[in-house]
C-alpha cells in the first residue's frame, strides 16, 4: 500500500533540531534566508519574538539573514520596541509607495515583505506568539532544506485558548478551520484536508513560488495561497510541520464569524478562478451580526471586501530590482 502525502509529508520539528546541519544545507544550496513578523500593535510580544530568533538563528547559528518587521500602523510602542531589538523595520505604506492604493491587513504586509527582503526563502510568523521559540522557524525550514522537492511549509500545533485572566485551556482554537476551510475542502478539494491546520499563520517558502501568488490583503490568504499552491505545483510541493504548542490571543465567536466571511469570499473568488464554479448572481460584502441589548437586538453591519494583490512578480518595480523573476503563468 502506497503511503499517502499525510504520512510522506507530515514532519515534526524535532527531525530538525540540529540546526548546524540546516546551516551545512543552507550554504550548499547557496540561499539566503529572511524572517518576517507582519505586525500591528504587538508591542507585548514582539521584542521577545526578535530577541529569540536573533540569539538562536543569527548569533549562535547562522541560519537566518534577516528579520524583518512590515507594520501596519501600529498606535502603540511596536515599530520603535522591533528597531530597538534589531530588526529591520518597514511600514507597510513607505514600500512601493507609488502604487495606485494602499491596504491595510495581514495579506498587504506579507506581500510587500516579498519586495523589502533579501532571502531566497521568505519565513512568515504571526507576531503575537506568547510562547515562542526558535523552533517556529527551523521547524518550518527544515523540510525546505533537506527535501529539493518542497517548495512551500506549512505549521500546525495545539491550540490552547489563552484566557483573559492569563491562565490557559488544555484546547481550543482552529474553530474556523473545523466548521468551514475543512468542510469547503472536502466539498471541492479533498486532497487539501490532510492539511492538519490551513489556517496557520507560520509558514515558509521559496521567493520563486511566492513571489507568483495573488495575496488577498485580509483574512483569505491562507486559504489562497494553499489552493494556488495545490494547483500550480500540487501537493507534493507542500509540506506540514508540527510545532507542538502555540498560545495566542483568542477571539471571540463574532469575530470568528466575520473571519470566516472573508475566507469564504476568498474561496469562492479562487472557485470561479480556477474554473469549478460560476455565479452568476451578485455576491455582498456586507456581514450582519446581532448583539441583545435592552430586550431588543441591534444589529452591527460589517462591510468586508476582500481585495487581492496581483502576484509581486507582475509589478515592474520587483522585476527591476529582482531582474531573474519569472513571469506568472496565465
Amino acid at each position: 500500500m502506497s503511503k499517502s502525502w499525510l504520512d510522506t509529508n507530515t514532519f515534526h520539528h524535532s527531525e530538525f533540531g540540529d540546526i548546524g546541519r540546516l546551516v551545512e544545507l543552507k550554504k550548499k544550496k547557496k540561499v539566503k534566508i529572511s524572517l518576517c513578523f507582519p505586525t500591528l500593535n504587538e508591542e507585548k510580544t514582539i521584542a521577545k519574538e526578535i530577541v529569540i530568533m536573533r540569539s538562536e538563528l543569527m548569533l549562535k547559528h547562522p541560519l537566518l539573514d534577516e528579520i524583518l518587521v512590515i507594520d501596519s500602523g501600529s498606535a502603540d510602542n511596536t515599530v520603535s520596541i522591533a528597531r530597538e531589538f534589531g530588526a529591520d523595520v518597514y511600514v507597510s505604506n513607505d514600500i512601493l509607495p507609488d502604487l495606485p492604493e494602499q491596504y491595510k491587513g495581514k495579506g498587504e504586509n506579507l506581500w510587500k515583505a516579498l519586495y523589502v527582503a533579501k532571502g531566497d526563502i521568505i519565513v512568515y510568523i504571526d507576531a503575537d506568539i506568547k510562547n515562542i521559540h526558535h523552533r517556529f522557524v527551523y521547524g518550518l525550514l527544515g523540510p525546505l532544506l533537506v527535501k529539493n522537492d518542497i517548495r512551500y511549509t506549512k505549521a500546525f500545533y495545539d491550540r490552547p485558548i489563552s484566557l483573559e485572566s492569563g491562565t490557559t485551556r488544555p484546547s481550543g482554537g482552529g474553530r474556523v478551520t473545523e466548521l468551514v476551510i475543512r468542510p469547503l475542502f472536502s466539498l471541492m478539494y479533498p486532497d487539501l484536508t490532510q492539511v492538519i491546520q490551513p489556517l496557520s499563520g507560520e509558514y515558509a517558502g521559496y521567493r520563486d513560488l511566492l513571489d507568483q501568488l495573488a495575496f488577498p490583503i485580509g483574512y483569505g490568504v491562507e486559504t489562497s495561497m494553499l489552493m494556488d499552491i495545490y494547483k500550480g505545483w500540487g501537493l507534493q510541493a507542500i509540506a506540514q510541520v508540527d510545532l507542538d504548542k502555540r498560545v495566542h490571543r483568542n477571539q471571540d465567536t463574532l469575530s470568528l464569524g466575520r473571519m470566516s466571511f472573508g475566507i469564504m469570499q476568498t474561496f469562492l473568488s479562487r472557485m470561479q478562478k480556477q474554473g469549478f464554479v460560476e455565479i452568476h448572481s451578485k455576491i455582498y460584502n456586507e456581514m450582519r451580526q446581532y448583539r441583545a441589548m435592552d430586550k431588543a437586538y441591534k444589529t452591527k453591519v460589517y462591510k468586508i471586501k476582500e481585495q487581492e494583490r496581483p502576484p509581486m512578480a507582475t509589478i515592474p518595480a520587483y522585476c527591476k530590482k529582482f531582474p531573474h523573476v519569472k513571469q506568472p503563468k496565465k
